[in-house]
């Protein structure tokens, strides 16, 4: 009696077997994240939001459902403002980590401590407040608050090789940011800005105009992190 008490209560906080999956895994992962993205968007359940924190949270508490209620991806979470690896001063928009299991990937190990992809978030276009830079997607003339640009000095994801980057569209197009983001990084290139070159710029990977979603790609050079370079997979919805 007293011995199967005992087993009960060490195996009350078991967690899950390790899963072993292939780098190319994160692709997977991405694509996961990028075909919820319509569903969550059309939910008549989710009031409309337009600031980027609370589209960030309910897109958050959307990715929790989804995983829970789709086998196979039933051993991943999604959390927010996460502290970043390096400098927990830092916080990452959106991530996802494992859940229970522990995961091993291209030879190192992730538990529900760490996370598995750091996702930043942004508008577009960038709210006309003061202080506000219009090219915040990409790089601020103050500080370090630009999504390409926190993960070219490796303040955010220097820990990994690959991030992503949410779009929220709120007003033009995928077209239109896809060539404005593009004349930005043109522009660093012509001002002589450090670190910037033409293997900055975003290609679009594909454009559904029926769900109004785009993944695009970027490879960049950075500062800092444990390769010479971060892969960042762009995933912009037209809200």
């Amino acid at each position: 009696m007293l011995a199967d008490e005992a087993d009960t209560k060490a195996n009350s906080g078991a967690l899950a077997d390790d899963l072993l999956l292939p780098k190319e895994w994160i692709s997977s992962l991405i694509t996961f994240i990028a075909d919820a993205l319509p569903a969550w968007r059309d939910d008549s359940r989710r009031t409309g939001e337009t600031g980027e924190n609370k589209l960030s949270a309910q897109l958050c508490g959307r990715l929790n459902s989804v995983c829970r209620h789709t086998p196979g991806w039933d051993f991943l979470q999604f959390r927010r403002e996460e502290p970043s690896e390096s400098d927990g001063r830092r916080a990452i928009d959106l991530v996802a980590s494992p859940s229970g299991n522990i995961i091993w990937i291209n030879g190192r190990s992730y538990d529900h401590y760490q996370y598995l992809l750091p996702i930043e978030c942004k508008r577009l276009p960038t709210p006309e407040d003061k202080g506000r830079d219009p090219r915040e997607y990409v790089i601020t003339d103050s500080g370090s608050t630009g999504g390409i640009q926190r993960f070219k000095a490796g303040h955010h994801g220097d820990q990994h090789e690959r991030a992503a980057m949410i779009g929220y569209v709120q007003a033009n197009d995928v077209a239109h940011w896809h060539k404005t983001v593009g004349i930005w990084i043109d522009d660093l290139i012509t001002s002589s800005v450090p670190g910037w070159s033409v293997a900055d710029k975003l290609t679009l990977a594909s454009h559904d105009k029926t769900t109004r979603v785009a993944t695009l790609a970027s490879t960049h050079d950075r500062t800092k992190g444990i390769t010479s370079y971060i892969q960042i997979d762009h995933l912009w919805i037209e809200l």
